[in-house]
């Protein structure tokens, strides 16, 4: 029986369970009149699920529920992360909702459960709980991803994301049972002691490795897995292209690291070769391909696949700082994601989504606050200093040289480079061409709030990235 102490580890996931339940009868019982009583108690519990997860962080490791689940200081770390990520897309969403005349409280309700999915995975100790926190997330993004039901684009882009992603979750399933057969054991310390064990079987691990690595490719969106990712960001609603862009890739940072760095470190040489191809993959098809997008959704999805080959970068150098510093890139990728879809549902109107990069052009003269924030966003995906995605590729960079592969840095700036183009474009755009239409940006005020303090956020922590860079590295340690 768990004592207090210990159910007090699994308050975060508790309470939003709780509160899930509830706004969802809420929403069943008064939705129709009172039509913002799912976001307000959405953003409610995500605000205060994210300060008894930051109170958390400095608890002491413990393993529990028979050693299915595992608090430490990098989950509680990245559980307030997901949660602050997950009230930014809300807070984006519902404007976005209002907007278009779909406003339900189904979308948060929805949202909630995929981010007890991905506190599952998180907090996983247990090939099993990787598993049921998974597909938890994955069935609440495909009903997100339909979520418009008049739109054939939404329902072809869902249909692609649940036959891709079920194909994926059968690989990865596949991978734990071979891993399971070869170790006797899903606990994730247990498979780790096993593997170092002298007489290990060796090859079933390996080929157990191939399909975990391949299922997290998917997840991921690395080359040559990344197929869903253009037409899913293309099809599906801005309000959940964002949602799926964001939290969940902390979400898979977190799924990897229990699988490959806690549970299966033993074979590093093995998947840090797997790794390092389907980086130098994704940095390359990611960045060229955007290029030649005129759709933002779609550039922003060739563009998350090029962030992704940076992520695994640090996460295939096999060492404390580079796992600090994929993790403080994952963090702040979320942060930079929520801003650049959020720029979309700005310009966006009823019936009409601004997803094409010329509804984009003379930004500056409509609105010179929000094409400022745009242009933080760009440079900060691009990598330009002084924001925190310049900081962000920087210490993925020195990871990755500080492991010896300096021709493997080499490749990611030659990338970044190339990429550097499609989000100047951008730029040039808002303040170099004239607008198709001088109607002024109407805005509501939490919409107002939410760009300009993700921008600021973005300009803040690349002027002070100290503290997060180290809190990374406290955890991690």
């Amino acid at each position: 029986m768990l004592s207090f102490a210990d159910s007090m580890l699994l308050l975060p996931e508790g309470f939003i369970l709780l509160m899930a339940c509830l706004i969802l009868m809420a929403e069943a019982f008064v939705g129709k009149r009172l039509p913002h009583i799912s976001y307000i108690l959405s953003m409610f519990t995500l605000l205060a699920a994210a300060l008894i997860s930051a109170g958390m962080i400095h608890t002491p490791p413990a393993v529990l529920l028979g050693g299915t689940f595992v608090h430490d200081p990098m989950a509680a770390v990245l559980k307030t992360s997901i949660f602050l990520v997950t009230a930014g897309a809300f807070a984006y969403a519902r404007s976005y909702l209002t907007t278009q005349g779909a406003l339900r409280g189904e979308y948060y309700v929805l949202g909630l459960f995929g981010v007890l999915g991905m506190l599952v995975m998180v907090s996983a100790h247990s090939l099993l709980t990787i598993y049921l926190g998974l597909e938890l997330l994955s069935l609440s993004l495909y009903a997100m991803v339909s979520f418009d039901r008049d739109s054939p684009a939404a329902s072809e882009a869902a249909m692609k994301y649940f036959v891709l992603g079920a194909l994926a979750s059968g690989m990865l399933l596949y991978g734990m049972s071979m891993i399971y057969g070869a170790t006797g054991s899903l606990d994730l310390a247990v498979i780790a002691d096993a593997i170092t064990a002298p007489g290990s079987d060796n090859l079933i691990l390996v080929f157990g490795l191939c399909f975990l690595v391949v299922g997290l490719a998917f997840k991921f969106g690395a080359v040559p897995f990344h197929m869903w990712i253009p037409d899913v960001y293309h099809g599906a609603p801005t309000a959940a292209t964002l949602f799926i862009g964001s939290a969940p890739k902390i979400a898979a940072f977190a799924m990897t690291m229990r699988l490959l760095a806690d549970s299966l470190g033993g074979l590093v040489p093995d998947w840090q070769g797997m790794l390092t191809i389907l980086a130098v993959l994704s940095l390359a098809i990611g960045n060229v391909v955007a290029i030649a997008q005129t759709n933002l959704k779609r550039m922003l999805a060739y563009s998350t696949i090029s962030h992704v080959g940076f992520l695994l970068l640090g996460i295939l150098s096999g060492s404390a700082a580079g796992y600090s510093a994929s993790m403080f890139y994952a963090i702040t990728y979320a942060l930079m994601a929520i801003g650049s879809f959020g720029m979309i549902i700005l310009l966006s109107r009823a019936g009409h989504e601004a997803d094409r990069l010329d509804d984009f052009r003379g930004l500056n003269q409509r609105s010179p606050w929000f094409a400022l924030m745009m242009l933080i966003l760009m440079f900060s995906l691009a990598g330009v200093p002084p924001t925190v995605g310049f900081y962000a590729k920087l210490s993925v960079l020195q990871a990755v040289v500080d492991a010896n592969m300096v021709w493997l840095a080499l490749v990611a700036v030659f990338f970044s480079i190339i990429g550097a183009f499609y989000y100047i474009r951008i730029v040039k755009l808002m303040y170099f061409d004239s607008p198709e239409t001088d109607a002024p940006l109407v805005v509501n005020a939490d919409l107002r709030i939410a760009l300009s303090v993700n921008g600021i956020a973005v300009l803040g922590l690349g002027m002070f990235p100290g503290s997060l860079l180290a809190l990374c590295n406290g955890v991690i340690g």
